[in-house]
């Protein structure tokens, strides 16, 4: 069996396309950090000239210190809302990562299936052993892709977990200092 060039296009198409799908996914979580960083960035901008006009219109000690120390629990509420919104985009950027992965193999593994059951028509009388040993091989590779891929979900829901936790102890220790 011999590749045909209408066979070798649809192939690079294929890729071309992933690799679009690839880049539109990246540059949407890009667009989306960089917009929440830089709204967080405005703000905590906006909110330090504030407090510096407030600072100076301070009338003693006692108004400076009052001043500063109100400023402090607003500042960790925003920053822990920060962390939030930064780890949304990235465990939303590994999803459509995941799906687009999956995709691709899936398709890959449609391929190589319909390759192998060409080559197998075509293939030298006694060569069925060979096919079935690379088909053997290809199902322990997507059994391997399997397990990787639950191991990484299960990181993923640990990870998860993990920030809530470290979301709920900073607000008690908020809650405590305040």
């Amino acid at each position: 069996m011999y590749v045909t060039p209408d066979q070798v296009v649809a192939t690079n198409k294929a890729s071309v396309e992933a690799f679009i799908g690839l880049a539109h996914t990246q540059f949407a979580a890009f667009e989306r950090l960089s917009a929440l960083t830089f709204n967080v960035t405005k703000s905590a901008f906006e909110d330090s000239v504030a407090h510096t006009k407030a600072l100076l219109n301070a009338k003693d000690v006692q108004e400076l210190m009052n001043l500063n120390a109100a400023v402090a629990q607003p500042t960790i509420d925003k920053a822990i809302a920060y962390s939030r919104n930064v780890y949304d985009v990235a465990a939303q950027s590994q999803t459509e990562l995941t799906k687009l992965v999956e995709t691709q193999a899936g398709e890959m593994n449609k391929s190589m299936v319909t390759l192998l059951d060409k080559v197998s028509k075509n293939a030298p009388a006694g060569s069925d052993v060979a096919v079935a040993a690379v088909k053997s091989a290809l199902a322990a590779a997507n059994s391997a892709y399997d397990s990787m891929s639950k191991v990484a979900k299960q990181a993923t829901d640990i990870a998860e977990a993990n920030f809530a936790a470290a979301t709920v102890v900073a607000k008690d220790a908020k809650k405590k200092a305040a």
